[in-house]
């Protein structure tokens, strides 16, 4: 798998990410695993997020910045990264959050071992000395999904034809997108594992889980109980 080339997209919605962007993005440049492109969408930012990307995309062929005229939200703006994106494999990054450098070489071959659809990993905690989940990707995730999302859908390396059979993230989840699509892959049978090596950095101080925490409930609730938003 190492060896194929035009096998990978990364995508990352971007929104007002000026202060975290730019190691998000290098953490990205830097993997070992080289072959990909990289597909980054500013969704309407009012900071210098436009001119970090611009300047990134200069150096490096392998980036291609898409723009909203107006800020749109995480999900609809992943569907159109996913439309455009012209690899096997999709992988998440968030903008705040950053990738070990080894990360996308460790799951693609996690996932050929395994036979595996997706996978995530666990992630250490920004400036805190903790790993997340911490035991609870050990439990069945049909069982665990009920009351919890197990993933740290940031790290989410996925089949681009598994996402197209379930018609991407549901845009009626403005939050709790994320949740969603796990929870109906989940249910689905689709092969997904979690590595327990934490290959990714989560920024708990300025995600939207943090910052929207109610709406995050709510969603999160319609979720685990099978209804509409």
């Amino acid at each position: 798998m190492n060896n194929e080339i035009n096998t990978v997209s990364v995508i990352m919605s971007v929104y007002n990410s000026e202060k975290t962007l730019s190691k998000s993005i290098e953490s990205i440049l830097n993997q070992t695993y080289k072959q990909f492109e990289f597909l980054i969408m500013d969704d309407g930012s009012t900071d210098n997020t436009i001119g970090i990307l611009e300047k990134y995309a200069l150096k490096d062929n392998r980036i291609k910045v898409l723009k909203n005229k107006k800020n749109i939200g995480l999900t609809k703006s992943l569907n159109i990264l996913i439309s455009k994106s012209k690899g096997t494999f999709l992988v998440r990054q968030d903008a705040d959050d950053i990738s070990k450098k080894e990360r996308i070489k460790k799951q693609l071959d996690f996932i050929a071992q395994k036979n595996l659809d997706a996978s995530t990993t666990r992630a250490k905690i920004i400036g805190e000395n903790r790993i997340t989940p911490r035991f609870s990707y050990l439990l069945p995730k049909k069982i665990l999904i009920r009351y919890k999302n197990p993933f740290i859908h940031g790290s989410l390396i996925i089949k681009k034809s598994i996402l197209k059979e379930h018609n991407y993230y549901d845009e009626k989840f403005y939050y709790s997108q994320d949740y969603k699509l796990m929870s109906d892959l989940v249910k689905s049978k689709v092969r997904i594992g979690i590595i327990k090596e934490p290959l990714y950095y989560l920024n708990m101080k300025n995600n939207i889980s943090t910052n929207y925490q109610k709406e995050q409930q709510h969603y999160a609730q319609c979720v685990k109980l099978g209804i509409e938003p």
